[in-house]
């Protein structure tokens, strides 16, 4: 826009400076023309040798010839070929009487009632000098306003990317369970002061409740668990005293489902408070090899009574900034998966490595029959569970845990495909 305005500027002033010569220039024929018809070619003729008697380094240009064109009276040589006598205006480069270099001169001719020509005409050296200054100068301050509006745009695009990083950081800390981060503002109340103040505003209210869920979660959590190892007990009581094994067989049903409700009612009291960001500064630097032998360490019998073969790979000296128990605990969640759903399977794949932008890939593979692709997303909802595995024990709060385990490690959790089998993908990102 800037460009724009200066160009018009530019095209204004130049316009109006040769304006201003040829109205003179046309003034000056206007005269001569009054002249000429009042006194005739000789009045025009000791007009214009007047005007040049004893003038140095006039601008004027004049020229008067008669009808076969020879020249009468002015200071030019000869009528230049190409000009015709319309009275349009021009400029050309000419020669005057006495000058070794042609000039450039604005002219318009015209033909009188006698045959004669009239040429009238100006040196527009100076008003084009004038117009090139003029462009020169709008010329800089374009370039000046230009670099202005380089460095104003560099300074509030900086200014509004801290602006928006410190909302973007916050909102990420928020993500992982930080809910006590908030915007910084500097109460100038400007557009991003007040959008802080707004958001911290939301998160002071998101926060309260989710510390009231917290504190219910928490409290049904332990109040559901204490009758339910009441009820353990009983039940374990009531099998060492009973002689029926009708009643035995029962009781130990009882016994069973009441394990499968405390380990669900412990299960989701962990993932609940995974994601409200418990244990996000216990994170310590693991060797990432020595973490995946210790948990294949504990799971081998089980595996191996399960008729699979479990494989760890992982590179020595493997450091990854990450809360063991979490992660421990989320891949016994997978290989238990792998056991109870990957029927027909043979082999467990326990692996890890560190991806080039530095986040850390945990994947556990079985060679079972899979999940379908359209299906994944659903096995990852809380007491999600597809249709094959409705028949068998389980939550289907599992993979879960590991999601909430993925985010306060700032990562994600994949299914995909293992040509046989499922393929689980842990990444975890440094903090």
């Amino acid at each position: 826009m800037t460009g724009g305005v200066l160009l018009f500027v530019q095209q204004a002033s130049q316009r109006t400076v040769v304006a201003a010569d040829q109205q003179a220039v046309e003034d000056t024929r206007d005269d001569l023309l009054a002249l000429y018809r009042g006194g005739g070619a000789k009045a025009l003729r000791e007009e214009i040798a007047r005007r040049f008697r004893g003038v140095e380094g006039e601008r004027a240009v004049l020229l008067l010839t008669d009808r076969d064109g020879r020249p009468v009276a002015g200071n030019l040589g000869a009528w230049p070929a190409s000009l015709a006598a319309d009275g349009r205006w021009q400029i050309m480069s000419l020669y005057r009487v006495g000058r070794d270099e042609p000039e450039p001169i604005g002219v318009v001719a015209k033909r009188m009632k006698g045959g004669e020509l009239l040429l009238t005409g100006m040196v527009v050296s100076n008003s084009l000098q004038l117009a090139r200054i003029y462009e020169e100068a709008l010329s800089i301050a374009f370039i000046m306003s230009l670099v202005l509006a380089l460095g104003i745009s560099i300074m509030l695009g900086r200014i509004l990317a801290r602006q928006v990083s410190d909302i973007a950081e916050t909102a990420n800390e928020v993500a992982v369970g930080a809910l006590d981060r908030r915007v910084p503002t500097d109460g100038s109340g400007d557009a991003f002061d007040r959008l802080g103040q707004s958001i911290n505003a939301m998160l002071e209210r998101i926060d309260a409740l989710v510390t009231q869920l917290r504190m219910m979660t928490d409290g049904l959590a332990h109040d559901l668990k204490s009758p339910v190892t009441r009820l353990l007990s009983v039940v374990e009581q009531a099998s060492s005293q009973t002689r029926d094994d009708t009643a035995l067989d029962a009781l130990e049903k009882v016994h069973g489902e009441a394990q499968t409700l405390r380990s669900m009612l412990t299960t989701a009291l962990l993932i609940s408070r995974t994601e409200a960001g418990f244990g996000g500064d216990q994170r310590r630097e693991t060797d990432v090899g020595a973490l995946l032998r210790d948990v294949g360490e504990v799971y081998g019998p089980l595996v191996e009574d399960s008729g699979f073969a479990l494989h760890i790979a992982a590179p020595d000296s493997l450091l990854f900034s990450l809360h063991r128990e979490l992660v421990s605990q989320s891949l016994a969640n997978l290989i238990e998966n792998a056991l109870h759903y990957a029927d027909g399977g043979d082999c467990i794949e326990l692996s890890a490595r560190l991806e080039p932008d530095g986040s850390l890939l945990i994947s556990v593979a079985d060679n079972g029959p899979g999940i379908p692709a359209e299906n994944h997303a659903a096995a990852l909802k809380r007491f999600g569970r597809l249709d094959p595995a409705r028949g068998k024990p389980g939550s289907g709060l599992g993979l879960s845990l590991v999601e909430a385990v993925a985010r306060l490690h700032h990562g994600t959790v994949t299914l995909s495909d293992n040509e046989p089998g499922l393929r689980i993908m842990l990444r975890l990102k440094r903090p």
